[in-house]
């Protein structure tokens, strides 16, 4: 067949065509057919046909080896694109003919075992690696120094890049060309922790609960609703196996690549399984057997542990019965697996740099090459050789300095704890410090250590943590930078590239600023002393100069704001006040009095009015003293937010009671006709006022929060649904 009818049926998918072709004419096994140069072969491959692949290998009889490494125009083997795809049967087929495959380069200096780390394709790099007979960590590097490791944690496949490190252990010491190591690169990913994701009030509470605690405590009555909540539940709990069932273990790699080596029965009995699962801990919650460490981890004291775990159930109960659970549980659980397997990624990262001196150097990565088996510097294709240096062979080199090519040496970069640092990563930090306590003294190129970077990126529960080490670590909280700023210099900055934006409104982010000035003030050493920096400015000076453009606008935010309440405030006013003037039912000729006055409905009435005539009231007086305010810099300290709190508290309670005179009123009007529907009909009448109260939740409880706690929330922890 020749190549053109070679292209066409490869292009129509006759690939019984093609498998003749190969066994008929050998030399159409090494045509190439499209312009990109692949043969037949690489496209089958690329299109994911592994049964065609699988049968076009087989006519390659004794010649296969040498078909298998022809190279398309960008120096990919089949054996590339079925790794790249993920294709186990592809994989295991192609490089059980020729395991040297597996160490084939293309253009780019990638082997087929570092296109599967690079796409995340777990079970094809399993595969590859056992059927590889070379070990060596060099297969897994490219010309700029990037190992699988690298690719693994860039592309957040944290479960591979610990079984790489199972794997390949030598490669958590490795560098690439930029001298960033793997640990420098998850630094770099602050959503793959817990500390550093957003993470809001519902979902948290997901997040914290086991998974045990998707199946609810049985109720009395099986209502409809219900029976389809066990229904729904039963479903999700059979989609997989249980977060909490992640573990650190030890992993046995010389079993079957593709099957958990964790589980004790075959893979198709894992939906049986989970069914059973299921049952025994529906069992175990409604007998009230509960493990003792199934409640180690909660942080409430221990005899409110029950009903902490019922309040969870419920919310989850909820949520599935609005129909939102399942697709919101299944995002928190994969965050959850996730934030799992990057922890236990670093734990290894650190641990196996821990083996090692601490170097704050990085000007020479030795680790930038490999040596092979015989010790010998093994040179990756297409890379600049290293040069020997036998001073620092000994120096560890993960938790050091990062130096850019053609830069400078004596430039000093980022370690992964001031990376950690800036992001947010507690997990990294804390884990660093105790490892390495001398790591406290790193410094970026603007003489920056871990604290003024804290105090600059506000990140406070970093800080908090450095607090409880000053006793050893006091000197970093007296650190002065290139420029003479201090922490509190850096306290008193703000700039827009800070992740501020998730605070609401500018005056609550003015708020949080003075807040978090006055907290590091307070934590600095007893006798250390406002200084001058060399640009002559004292911290005070600071502040009030990079803070005068959101003075203003926090101002205008409060205006806006105030206005908008105070026309709400009156409108209730005038209703309440012509509600309280208005008498349900009349009065009374002989003595004046109401006639419905024994009622309860009408003492609800009148009272609600009264209520909500007040309450509207004191609303529109607050609303217009933060009209009159001066909004100088101060009062955004508390006068104006606990004036916006009392105001905006005001106003809620004037609407609820304004509601509640509404539905007493109507009622008394209109019982007779209305009977069993009354209650319904006012019930479905609060929706309004639900959904209002549900939309101003959000800003309250900020306010409640920028009051009351003395520490500022992170910025990314706001509250939110």
């Amino acid at each position: 067949m020749e190549m053109d009818n070679l292209f066409e049926s490869a292009m129509r998918g006759h690939w019984d065509h093609i498998v003749q072709a190969y066994e008929s004419n050998p030399m159409s096994q090494e045509s190439k057919i499209t312009k990109s140069e692949d043969t037949a072969l690489h496209v089958a491959a690329a299109s994911g046909h592994s049964d065609v692949v699988c049968r076009l290998v087989e006519t390659m009889g004794e010649n296969a080896s040498n078909i298998l490494k022809i190279q398309n125009n960008r120096g990919n083997t089949a054996l590339h694109l079925a790794a790249a795809l993920g294709n186990v049967e592809m994989c295991r087929c192609m490089a059980s003919k020729d395991p040297k495959l597996v160490a084939a380069r293309n253009k780019d200096s990638e082997t087929p075992l570092f296109l599967a780390a690079l796409h995340g394709k777990k079970a094809a790099f399993l595969c590859l690696h056992f059927l590889s007979h070379d070990k060596d960590s060099s297969l897994g590097r490219k010309s700029n120094g990037d190992t699988i490791l690298h690719a693994a944690i860039s592309g957040d496949y944290f479960s591979l890049a610990f079984h790489i490190i199972r794997c390949y252990p030598d490669l958590v010491n490795c560098v690439n060309e930029n001298a960033l190591s793997p640990l420098h690169i998850l630094a770099g990913k602050p959503n793959a922790f817990r500390s550093s994701s957003c993470l809001g009030l519902f979902d948290l509470m997901l997040y914290d609960c086991k998974d045990d605690t998707f199946i609810i405590l049985a109720a009395f009555r099986m209502q409809p609703l219900f029976i389809i909540f066990v229904l729904k539940t039963v479903l999700f709990y059979l989609q997989g196996v249980s977060v909490d069932e992640l573990r650190e273990e030890k992993y046995d790699y010389s079993k079957n690549y593709g099957a958990d080596s964790t589980a004790k029965f075959p893979e198709n009995y894992r939906t049986c399984i989970n069914f059973f699962r299921f049952l025994w801990t529906s069992l175990r919650i409604l007998s009230g057997l509960l493990k003792k460490e199934d409640k180690e981890d909660h942080f409430c004291p221990p005899n409110c542990t029950t009903f902490v775990l019922f309040s969870k159930l419920m919310m989850k109960a909820l949520l599935i019965v609005l129909g939102i659970g399942i697709w919101r549980i299944s995002r928190i659980k994969e965050k959850k697996v996730r934030h799992k397997w990057a922890y236990l990624v670093m734990k290894e990262l650190v641990q196996c740099a821990s083996l090692y001196k601490y170097d704050d150097n990085g000007q020479n990565p030795e680790n930038s090459r490999l040596d092979n088996k015989h010790g010998e510097p093994f040179l990756v294709p297409g890379a600049r050789p290293v040069p020997e240096n036998t001073e620092t062979s000994q120096k560890n080199i993960v938790l050091s300095t990062p130096e850019k090519k053609n830069t400078q040496q004596s430039r000093r970069k980022e370690t992964p704890l001031l990376i950690a640092t800036k992001t947010g990563v507690l997990e990294i930090v804390e884990k660093i410090l105790d490892a390495f306590p001398v790591a406290i003294q790193d410094e970026d190129a603007n003489g920056k250590n871990v604290v003024l970077l804290a105090v600059e990126h506000r990140q406070t529960h970093i800080y908090e943590l450095l607090l409880k080490k000053k006793m050893i670590m006091e000197n970093a909280f007296r650190k002065l930078d290139n420029q003479g700023n201090s922490a509190l210099h850096y306290a008193a900055m703000f700039e827009n590239h800070r992740p501020s934006s998730l605070i609401p409104g500018a005056a609550l982010q003015m708020q949080w600023e003075i807040k978090w000035y006055k907290y590091v003030k307070e934590s600095m050493p007893q006798n250390f002393f406002v200084r001058y920096n060399k640009n002559g400015q004292t911290p005070k000076e600071l502040f009030t100069e990079t803070h005068k453009r959101l003075v203003k606008e926090g101002s205008k935010w409060l205006i806006k704001t105030s206005e908008a309440c105070s026309v709400v405030a009156a409108l209730i006013a005038t209703v309440a006040f012509a509600a309280s003037a208005t008498v349900p039912g009349g009065l009374n000729e002989d003595n004046g009095k109401p006639i419905l006055l024994e009622e309860i409905a009408f003492r609800i009435f009148a009272i609600s009015s009264l209520i909500s005539l007040c309450f509207s009231v004191t609303a529109l007086i607050v609303c217009l003293a933060i009209l009159t305010s001066r909004y100088q810099e101060k009062d955004f300290a508390m006068a104006l937010p606990r004036k916006l709190l009392i105001g905006l508290t005001s106003l809620h309670v004037s609407v609820v009671s304004v509601w509640i005179s509404f539905c007493a009123g109507h009622y008394l009007v209109i019982r007779d006709m209305l009977r069993s529907m009354a209650l319904p009909m006012y019930a479905a009448t609060c929706l309004p006022m639900a959904y209002f109260a549900l939309i101003q939740l959000p800003l309250y409880v900020d306010l409640m929060l920028a009051i009351f706690k003395k520490v500022p929330q992170p910025s990314y922890k706001v509250f939110s649904l």
